[in-house]
């Protein structure tokens, strides 16, 4: 949860209509006042109060100045998604602005490096590295240069709120994922940011078609997956279609950890249970397909993501806890492939069936 809750009531609707209003007219004093109320009204509301003010939070963060409390202003919107508030109404603005920081934070780091010597490391991800040294280096107009180095310190703070919206709604996926996951992994390969909860949610597949081979019974299926937040999860998640369903050998996933992977309701906090691999997941070149990645690391042949399953090379298990409490995956056999169909496939491996 992305604040903690107080007993103090305070009339919310109330205290966002003033926050609306000094953002409107443009009063840093009073807006400053208004947020600060907004937030300590927020920690002690109801859901059914947090409900219709996130929305209108939402719809504030296009008109906070550049160098504003931007991301705090999100958190506010994606608390309120979090206690029911809809994440449809409320992703535009929290992902837009995410996306903005993204491309500010990267290009923060090129204009850094652009400047630097050979080897001159990127600068840790904290405001106290903004000076007047600092500015002169990023070069340009002060004010743009000032929000590309606050940038670079707060993009990890758009994490929470873009999350709410994400991982509550397959339409938000649908709409905003893909043009913000390039910029996220760019940004995070540079080694400067924990955006990995960000990257696998905007990497997360939905609807999917995939075609499974088992390559020690030569069969082959079509499988479609949504939610999925790792592979540890879809491998759960195959053994319990396919092993459980008695398509191929095998022992198949407990009953505990198969609900921990589907069930609607999350867990409250971690568990105890245990997953145990019932393949080895493999690409169709023969290179591993890691339990820790993710379903999008799956390659693509012939329009359809397609997957090998292999006889395990030895015993692992792991929590079989989801990434993503929140949400649910999905696997579905869809249809088995006749054997003409799984020779076809297989030509497009480096075995044979």
């Amino acid at each position: 949860m992305i604040f903690r809750r107080k007993q103090k009531a305070v009339d919310l609707a109330a205290v966002v209509s003033e926050l609306e209003q000094a953002v409107a007219v443009r009063d840093g004093g009073r807006t400053e006042r208004a947020f600060g109320a907004a937030i300590e009204g927020l920690q002690s509301a109801t859901d059914t109060e947090c409900v219709p003010v996130g929305p209108r939070l939402a719809a504030l963060i296009p008109a906070f100045p550049p160098t504003g409390p931007r991301p705090m202003l999100a958190t506010t919107a994606g608390f309120c998604v979090e206690r029911g508030a809809d994440p449809v109404a409320c992703a535009e603005p929290i992902l837009d602005g995410t996306h903005r920081d993204l491309l500010d934070a990267l290009e923060f780091a090129r204009r850094w490096s652009a400047a630097g010597g050979a080897g001159d490391a990127l600068p840790e991800a904290d405001e106290k590295i903004i000076d007047d040294a600092l500015m002169a280096r990023l070069g340009g107009e002060e004010q743009e240069a000032l929000r590309l180095a606050l940038a670079w310190c707060s993009v990890e703070q758009w994490q929470p709120p873009a999350l709410a919206v994400l991982c509550r709604s397959t339409e938000v996926r649908r709409r905003h994922a893909s043009a913000l996951l390039g910029a996220c992994r760019e940004l995070a390969d540079m080694e400067r940011h924990d955006l990995k909860c960000l990257a696998y949610a905007l990497a997360i597949l939905d609807d999917e078609p995939l075609v499974v081979l088992h390559r020690p019974t030569g069969t082959g299926f079509e499988v479609r997956i949504g939610g999925i937040g790792d592979n540890f999860q879809l491998h759960t998640l195959l053994a319990h279609v396919l092993v459980g369903g008695g398509h191929v050998p095998g022992t198949a996933p407990s009953a505990e950890s198969v609900r921990l992977a589907m069930d609607p309701e999350p867990a409250q906090g971690r568990t105890g249970a245990i997953a145990t691999g019932a393949f080895e997941l493999l690409a169709p070149d023969g290179e591993r397909i890691w339990n820790e990645g993710l379903p999008d690391d799956i390659p693509v042949v012939e329009g359809h993501r397609l997957l090998v399953l292999d006889e395990p090379l030895y015993t692992r298990s792991w929590n079989a806890d989801r990434f993503f409490p929140m949400l649910p995956g999905t696997a579905e056999l869809t249809r088995v492939l006749s054997a003409d169909e799984v020779r076809t496939w297989f030509t497009h491996t480096c075995w044979t069936s």
